[in-house]
């Protein structure tokens, strides 16, 4: 994929801020990330499988699903979403098994960039800056980049599946 994801940890506080830019439209972005269909086909790296006990997309949702790699390690994840405006903006919280008792609060912007494309922007605070730290060398950085190139893999195939009249 052409658009690397831009990560920043950085010194002295208890944040992880990222960027991703994608080639498709908000509402199609933001589908991605509400649809429990779509969001298992691209979240996380790949290599995984996913298993979704559920995924509620809406403000006042929760959700919790399961990543297992090839070693067939399994890896939780759930949360809930505080607030979900529908093309705009989320905020959740998030917790990862291998970081017991760490909650951490992410928002979600999806900006829209003109000409059929679309940045996410996220802010996740920690607890503390050891929290913060563990999520960051957990392979974070690697799985977002993967799942983000894997959600412009899916769209741009959901987009070809389109008839003409659909995709104008």
């Amino acid at each position: 994929m052409t658009n690397a994801l831009q990560l920043s940890v950085p010194d002295g506080v208890p944040y992880i801020d990222y960027s991703r830019e994608v080639d498709f439209p908000v509402a199609d972005v933001f589908n991605a990330h509400r649809d429990p269909e779509l969001i298992s086909q691209w979240l996380g790296p790949r290599g995984m499988k996913m298993e979704m006990d559920h995924y509620d997309f809406v403000t006042g949702g929760t959700y919790k699903y399961t990543h297992t790699g090839p070693d067939g390690v399994p890896y939780d994840f759930s949360g809930i979403f505080h607030t979900v405006r529908e093309n705009e903006f989320a905020i959740q919280t998030f917790e990862f098994s291998g970081y017991p008792d760490v909650v951490s609060i992410e928002s979600l912007t999806f900006e829209d960039l003109g000409n059929g494309r679309t940045r996410l922007t996220s802010h996740g605070v920690y607890p503390t800056m050891e929290a913060r730290d563990g999520m960051a060398s957990s392979g974070m950085e690697d799985g977002l980049g993967q799942g983000y190139d894997r959600l412009e893999e899916l769209l741009a195939s959901l987009a070809g599946a389109r008839s003409p009249q659909e995709a104008s």
